[in-house]
């Protein structure tokens, strides 16, 4: 009898025991359930934000939004502030659910120039200005070739002195608009005398130092080129040779 109670009461404090270990192992249950789903709201990408991008004109266009995510998986500096952005443009590609940190927006000069100019090994990318007849229209596209012409100017008279092939054959990297020409010199009114264009093209260090000068000299035209053209430098053309064979 008195064994039977013992075993009894060995099985009471057993159940007990076993009932707080199951009280014990819920409440963990249910603070690591509230840790997992405890979220916060974080501003990020509901579509696509491409380098350069500008973050005033994304959020305008109603690319950003403001989302619940867990606190475990908050990104450094992500919050649901937008102030920090303003005026900034993408640095990268920001992808849609992605969180906004600090580190992917800043200002439009520090945009990796290897996602918008993929300039070939050795190479340097320089930034001319022709007049919108001299780059052969809108035909002159990213991946082109084109042979550099320069022309002196006799700054005196305005006449020119020569005309030369310059760089025989180089890639262009972009193209666009610039800005309008304005002739003042005859102190009147400023008149519109025609459009120049950007021509971005990959060169060598020697190449850059002699369309800097030549710049400097005269003026700028592009010819455009594909795999039959032939271009080779010479001694170009001038007043007396303009007529001969």
């Amino acid at each position: 009898m008195d064994r039977r109670k013992l075993l009894l009461a060995v099985a009471a404090v057993v159940a007990v025991l076993g009932v707080a270990l199951v009280f014990v192992y819920a409440k963990g249950a249910d603070q690591r359930a509230a840790d997992k789903y405890d979220t916060t709201e974080v501003l990020v990408a509901k579509a696509k934000i491409n380098p350069g991008e500008s973050f005033d004109d994304a959020l305008e266009s109603g690319k950003f939004e403001l989302a619940d995510v867990t606190k475990a998986t908050v990104l450094d500096g992500a919050s649901d502030e937008a102030d920090a952005y303003e005026g900034s443009v993408a640095l990268t590609t920001i992808y849609p659910n992605e969180q906004l940190i600090a580190d992917k927006f800043g200002g439009s000069d520090e945009v990796e120039a290897d996602v918008t100019l993929p300039i070939p090994e050795g190479k340097i990318a320089i930034s001319i200005a022709v007049e919108d007849a001299g780059r052969v229209g809108y035909f002159v596209r990213p991946g082109a070739e084109v042979a550099i012409i320069s022309t002196l100017i006799d700054r005196a008279t305005q006449s020119p002195i020569v005309t030369r092939t310059l760089l025989e054959r180089v890639t262009v990297l972009a193209a666009g608009d610039a800005s309008t020409i304005t002739d003042t010199a005859s102190g009147e009114e400023e008149a519109d005398t025609g459009i120049q264009q950007l021509l971005t093209i990959a060169v060598t260090q020697n190449q850059a130092e002699k369309v800097r000068f030549a710049e400097k000299s005269g003026e700028l035209s592009a010819a455009l080129l594909n795999e039959a053209s032939v271009v080779k430098s010479d001694d170009g053309v001038d007043v007396e040779n303009l007529y001969k064979d």
